[in-house]
């Protein structure tokens, strides 16, 4: 990944249930505004997840933020939750848990760090030119 940032953009979003839909809505804007539509539908989708799991577990505001470098676009959840997520293996008849398999299948690549204020930021990222 290239360490130089061409652009980026942040949100601030409650810990409420609706927010998903407010970042789904955040990604897509942006997103078409820097003429990349071919990344919309699988990023909507995983910033769904991450947004869910922040609302669900962190139950916390959080923070949503969009970035990109020439080669790469770069989508991060920071909530103020210091639980680490795992990505499980639910079976076949389970009604959740498939969240962070479905950010593994979508994303070029995914990660997690606890900063020094002890705040979880999950990120994923996404080849530009898809």
């Amino acid at each position: 990944m290239s360490s130089t940032t061409e652009w980026s953009h942040e949100a601030l979003l409650a810990g409420e249930p609706r927010s998903a839909g407010l970042a789904r809505d955040f990604v897509r804007i942006h997103l078409l505004a820097h003429h990349l539509p071919h990344l919309v539908d699988d990023m909507r989708l995983v910033v769904s997840e991450l947004a869910t799991n922040a609302v669900l577990h962190a139950q916390t505001p959080f923070v949503v933020t969009l970035s990109s470098s020439s080669a790469t676009v770069l989508l991060e959840i920071q909530d103020a939750s210091t639980s680490a997520v795992v990505l499980r293996s639910p079976g076949v008849l389970d009604t959740s848990g498939r969240g962070m398999v479905i950010v593994e299948l979508l994303s070029q690549e995914w990660g997690q760090i606890i900063d020094t204020r002890g705040y979880k930021h999950v990120w994923a990222s996404f080849p530009r030119d898809g």
